[in-house]
């Protein structure tokens, strides 16, 4: 049995805190708008795929037991809600794309729907369907990563398994189960094909060492945290067959906004020539974003980085630059975007989503 970081049933809806693992399993329950997204801004829900399912749910709450006069008033409030919450981290394009979705669904919706308390029931039917298809889309990913990994001929393996390498977390905690970088590692363990699972610590937030070393650890999956900076010489040392990330945000090209510390990585992949791949859906990849130059990072607090569970540990008075994300060009990212429909090469995604009307 996987995390659970969200629940949700009939309305109500919790999730677990994420600042408080590993030491302690708590659940926050979100009863408004306004709690979904506080719960996004500070991060106690964090991964792109898990912060538009939970902005979207916290509409449903919000709206769960309200009652509308005319369809027009229902579609104005959840378009203003959802306007509000992508506001919370601006950085990950899967809320403002599952945002815009909501709202040309309710729109289409309305030309054929009279009453409003049916338009709500078929609004909250939807998000639904969506909490259901981000987990089976994460399958999806976690079997086509795993697959592509042991095909490829570059991969350096072990008694016939692969040992890989991920950064950040991108496991049931990040989505609403299974995951999508994790969730090739997941793949991997259950087909008896990998041999060794290498996490990063993830400064400064720490979501390498605090979550997905929790979620491994859980799942009972072989594997070894390594600080930030021992990457490169991790690759030097032990035969590390692929590196497999997550994405906040994939523009046109290819380019690709992960967690800080992603870029340094890739360069690090490249020169001990390792495939590099990113495991993300279709959700994640932005049609209106033609580089990673016009992807905005999000710039979080200085006491983020200077402090660890509130004690200082950096110098008084020394400044603090606290980028949330960074850029890792398409050029090398060399093992493929992983996503719910196949592996791709980098330079392919502009060419398919011109063919797709997907998205």
């Amino acid at each position: 049995m996987t995390l659970q970081a969200i629940r949700y049933k009939d309305g109500a809806l919790s999730v677990l805190d994420q600042l408080k693992l590993p030491s302690k399993s708590t659940y926050v329950d979100i009863k408004s708008v306004n709690d979904g997204w506080n719960v996004i801004k500070t991060m106690k829900v964090r991964g792109a795929p898990a912060i538009a399912l939970v902005g979207s749910l916290s509409v449903v709450v919000e709206i769960y037991e309200q009652e509308f006069e005319i369809n027009q008033a229902f579609i104005d409030l959840v378009d203003k809600h959802l306007t509000y919450l992508t506001s919370a981290r601006p950085t990950a394009v899967n809320m403002r794309k599952t945002a815009s979705y909501l709202m040309e669904f309710l729109n289409n919706l309305s030309r054929d729907v009279a009453s409003p308390q049916e338009l709500k029931l078929n609004f909250i039917s939807e998000v639904e369907r969506l909490l259901k298809k981000d987990t089976d889309d994460n399958i999806s990913v976690g079997n086509y990563g795993a697959s592509h990994i042991m095909s490829n001929p570059s991969c350096t393996k072990l008694n016939g398994k692969a040992s890989v390498l991920t950064h950040c977390n991108t496991g049931s905690l990040a989505t609403t189960g299974y995951g999508t970088a994790l969730g090739v590692i997941r793949s991997l363990f259950s087909q008896g094909n990998l041999d060794h699972a290498y996490c990063t610590e993830t400064r400064p937030y720490n979501q390498g060492a605090r979550l997905t070393a929790y979620e491994l650890v859980y799942e009972k999956i072989p594997a070894t945290l390594v600080a930030d900076s021992m990457v490169s010489l991790l690759f030097k040392e032990k035969s590390v067959a692929a590196v497999v990330v997550g994405a906040d945000r994939v523009a046109k090209n290819g380019d690709t906004a992960n967690k800080i510390g992603t870029y340094q990585i890739a360069i690090a992949a490249k020169y001990h020539q390792i495939p590099f791949y990113i495991a993300a859906p279709f959700s994640s990849i932005d049609r209106n974003t033609e580089s990673g130059d016009d992807i905005e990072i999000e710039i979080r607090p200085q006491e983020e980085l200077a402090n660890i569970n509130g004690q200082r540990i950096a110098a008084e008075g020394i400044c603090c630059w606290n980028p949330a994300f960074d850029v890792t060009p398409h050029q090398l990212i060399t093992g493929g975007i992983i996503t719910e429909l196949g592996v791709f090469r980098a330079d392919e995604i502009a060419n398919y989503l011109e063919k797709s009307e997907k998205l």
